[in-house]
């Protein structure tokens, strides 16, 4: 913790207080959270900070799409759109946001929609012709107006919401209670490798309830980068002089995955909108050199760069095999909870 953080540790007790006060109030229904008889399952963390919430609901949507009719509901971070939209055709990253941008890209057969009022955007896909049958909240953990049937929180391995602190202190959006409302804790971005008793030790810091699952993840990379016309496998393009390209919260582990010594690794604040000047100053950097970004900086500089040069790698989330709890067991609570509730709607 640097110097500048302790010294606002003031600002964190008093941000501790008014956040434990609203949950409070929400707790003991004198603030309404609004419940919904389709299944509606949030993903979030309490930190600050990329915890891996969208590989988290491609995994959901994989899982879910083949039964249910799904649909996404983000808040559409950095969008040029105001109140509720439902991806149509025509949609654009700057419409929806990067991220639901992606999911809309990727999954043809879901409804993708952003609004910041999570209650307001709800009601708006139920008034749809087509009606979801389950709806995955996207970044909606402190959205208590909408009381989800289910909370699933991330917390990445390298940053546990056990050992932070509140904001501007730490990196925390609420106290380390609000974990109590999670029926699945999920410790995302863990090394393959992560031996079970470093998972027993983490186990023991979370200190979680009887009722409440455990699963640890890691990032699963896919074996090739993708163009608008071409894919290349990784292996190959390990060995190819190239620019890396990264607009994520924790971008290291992406860059480890790709570089070799001769790249060029750019680094650009979480959800960037590239300028003109900056998409200027990359062309100059990658001359003729293949450039490789993530999947959500892919949404924002395709039709920018040549198409022949643009490349992304996407990531998924993977269960590790030696945990108490397998990806298995996680699938069979989702679809518990799903199905029970779609027979009771």
């Amino acid at each position: 913790m640097n110097l500048l953080r302790k010294l606002l540790f003031p600002f964190a007790v008093l941000y501790g207080a008014v956040t434990g006060i609203r949950n409070f109030l929400f707790d003991k229904g004198i603030l309404q959270s609004y419940s919904f008889k389709l299944p509606v399952i949030a993903v979030g963390n309490l930190s600050v900070g990329g915890t891996g919430k969208s590989p988290q609901i491609e995994y959901l949507i994989r899982l879910l799409s083949s039964k249910y009719k799904v649909a996404t509901l983000s808040r559409g971070y950095k969008r040029e759109s105001q109140g509720f939209v439902l991806a149509k055709a025509n949609a654009t990253a700057s419409l929806l946001g990067d991220e639901p941008y992606q999911f809309f890209r990727k999954f043809k057969n879901i409804q993708v929609a952003v609004d910041s009022d999570r209650n307001n955007g709800i009601n708006q896909l139920l008034s749809q012709a087509e009606i979801p049958k389950v709806i995955l909240l996207d970044d909606a953990y402190q959205h208590r107006k909408v009381k989800a049937g289910m909370y699933v929180l991330l917390t990445a391995y390298g940053d546990l919401y056990a050992t932070d602190w509140m904001l501007p202190t730490g990196n925390l959006r609420e106290s380390r209670g609000g974990a109590d409302r999670a029926a699945v804790v999920m410790v995302t971005k863990c090394p393959p490798d992560l031996s079970s008793q470093e998972q027993k030790e983490i186990e023991k810091k979370l200190k979680l309830g009887d009722n409440q699952q455990l699963y640890f993840t890691a990032i699963g990379y896919d074996d090739e980068v993708y163009g608008e016309a071409s894919t290349y496998s990784v292996a190959a393009i390990l060995k190819t002089e190239k620019v890396l390209i990264a607009g994520i919260a924790k971008p290291e582990p992406f860059f480890n995955h790709l570089k070799n010594t001769n790249d060029v690794c750019l680094s650009f604040p979480d959800h960037h909108n590239f300028s003109e000047k900056e998409i200027e100053e990359i062309k100059k950097i990658a001359q003729n050199k293949i450039i490789i970004t993530t999947e959500k900086d892919y949404v924002r500089l395709q039709g920018r760069l040549a198409v022949d040069q643009l490349f992304y790698l996407p990531i998924q989330t993977v269960f590790l095999p030696n945990a108490t709890l397998s990806g298995n067991d996680f699938d069979q609570t989702i679809l518990n909870y799903v199905g029970t509730s779609t027979r009771n709607s």
